[in-house]
């Protein structure tokens, strides 16, 4: 049976993405990363100091790994862009379906090899049109296809498994991953299916224990599943499209939510003003933190 829980957590941010997305915590500094992604924005938040940043970006970015302390990796709607944190100036790293204009990038996170997994979709979410890819050393792989949202991309504990979804059809799948190279070493099976359910399997996270935390979009929670698909814990949260949980505080035992307004009329905009906040669940967690990009 899943325990529903209401939400005790706070608001860390209150701007109002249109499309909050791709959060990650960088320990060294303290410091919570998301994106604004229509409104082409990196966010930077000082858990410490309190002190708020928002960087304004040439183009469409969704996810961010950390390279080093002057380096990040950012996935964009025209390739994989080196960011230098002090200056902000970006560089071209790699190519990620250059050449079709209609697709952006969309979800990703760093595998525990140093390896990077990276989403695209169409710009219009048109059916099956984007794909996931492995990223190495500055080769970019293309691994599944034919997904038309694909999110929840997370990994084991010991990176010897891998999950996504393709939120439109809200199955989370489950794939056996090499550990030393973030590959993909056997076919995709279903873990959980819940097309039948309100909303949709969004970003994922995985816990120490394996427990994947997951923001449900359309339904203004996060749900806790066990490393064999059973949905143990539902949290609320005060907006209704939730789209990725990050893992943040020194001790990694913090869930920091983006959400958005996107798509909501004037009425459930006034009804849930935090639509679009970065959000923290009020709930201590066996964290994780993502890994670094290997270049």
């Amino acid at each position: 049976m899943t325990e529903i829980y209401e939400f005790e957590g706070k608001t860390l941010c209150n701007t109002n993405s249109v499309l909050g997305e791709g959060p990650t915590y960088d320990p060294d500094t303290d410091t919570v990363w998301w994106f604004n992604i229509l409104g082409k924005e990196l966010h930077e938040l000082n858990l410490s100091t309190e002190e708020k940043k928002v960087h304004p970006l040439p183009m469409m970015a969704s996810v961010l790994a950390r390279i080093d302390a002057s380096r990040q990796l950012l996935a964009t709607e025209e390739g994989l862009f080196v960011r230098d944190t002090g200056s902000g100036n970006l560089t071209f790293y790699a190519a990620l379906e250059n050449d079709n204009p209609e697709n952006r990038s969309n979800d990703g996170r760093t595998h525990p090899s140093g390896s990077l997994w990276i989403s695209t979709m169409s710009k219009r979410a048109e059916p099956q049109a984007g794909a996931i890819y492995h990223v190495a050393g500055g080769r970019v792989t293309k691994i599944f296809s034919g997904i038309s949202i694909p999110n929840s991309i997370c990994f084991s504990p010991d990176g010897t498994i891998g999950y996504y979804t393709d939120t439109r059809i809200s199955r989370l799948m489950r794939v056996m991953v090499d550990p030393q190279s973030g590959l993909p070493t056997g076919e995709p099976i279903v873990m959980v299916d819940s097309m039948d359910d309100p909303g949709g399997v969004d970003g994922s996270v995985c816990d120490s224990d394996g427990y994947i935390w997951n923001a449900r979009w359309g339904a203004g929670v996060v749900d806790r599943y066990s490393p064999d698909g059973l949905r143990i814990a539902r949290y609320k949260v005060p907006a209704a499209q939730p789209s990725c949980p990050a893992f943040i505080g020194v001790n990694a035992d913090r869930l920091a939510v983006t959400t958005a307004w996107e798509g909501l009329d004037d009425t459930a905009r006034s009804s849930q003003p935090q639509a679009g906040a970065l959000l923290e669940l009020g709930v201590t967690v066996k964290g994780v933190f993502d890994p670094v990009y290997v270049l």
